[in-house]
């Protein structure tokens, strides 16, 4: 039975990451193909679809934590997944002024490589129980770079919302209601900007501490 379950894990995760790896891949290409053809103001809506789905699929990989299917710890992956559908949802989805800044380009660009490199890793790890040391490298070397101007990107476009996020008063909260609760969007963005400060070198931290890990635990092999 446990064997059983093994497999039945593998085969489903194996699904899992390929597909996610598809939505991200056609991500970068839509990207890549509208900045080619028409500049950054119209990428957002090329990947608005894609983009979409392939983000907001990561929430199961919260859950894979929490039932134990994957050994990622919650406290990694949970801040990384929020900030990412914050921004997607509660920023570019919510508030259209932001979506033609040159900034959207370079946040796709960063998060989509960085994911069809990861799903493809995981994907290629459960399908065949090992990744090549070519893309265990990239897996781990690439967020160097790409870490970077993806926050950047993120930090970027949330500041760049605040002033259409004030104005809007969307999704406020306004006493006096039947709850005797206010909430302030407004705030609660300059909160989750504010978050970035140290979430972002610790978050760097950790990441180079698993790649240490990673590719040391590679030349052995």
């Amino acid at each position: 039975m446990a064997g059983f379950l093994s497999v039945l894990k593998r085969i489903y995760l194996t699904i899992y990451n390929w597909t996610i790896f598809v939505g991200w891949f056609q991500v970068l290409y839509m990207a890549l193909m509208t900045l080619k053809e028409s500049g950054h103001e119209h990428v957002y809506n090329a990947v608005e679809k894609p983009l979409l789905l392939a983000q907001t699929a990561a929430i199961m990989e919260i859950l894979h934590g929490l039932v134990g299917l994957v050994r990622s710890p919650i406290t990694a992956t949970l801040p990384q997944i929020g900030s990412r559908l914050f921004v997607t949802w509660g920023i570019l989805w919510s508030f259209p002024e932001t979506r033609t800044h040159v900034l959207v380009s370079s946040l796709v660009i960063s998060w989509s490589i960085t994911e069809i490199i990861r799903y493809s890793f995981f994907g290629t790890k459960e399908a065949l129980g090992f990744a090549p040391s070519w893309l265990l490298w990239l897996r781990y070397s690439t967020f160097l770079v790409l870490y970077p101007t993806g926050i950047t990107s993120e930090v970027g476009l949330i500041y760049i919302g605040l002033q259409y996020i004030k104005g809007s008063e969307k999704y406020c909260i306004r006493m006096p209601n039947q709850f005797n609760f206010s909430f302030d969007y407004f705030y609660a963005s300059i909160i989750a900007l504010g978050i970035y400060v140290p979430g972002t070198p610790h978050m760097y931290q950790y990441m180079l501490g698993q790649r240490k890990k990673a590719l040391a635990k590679s030349k052995k092999e």
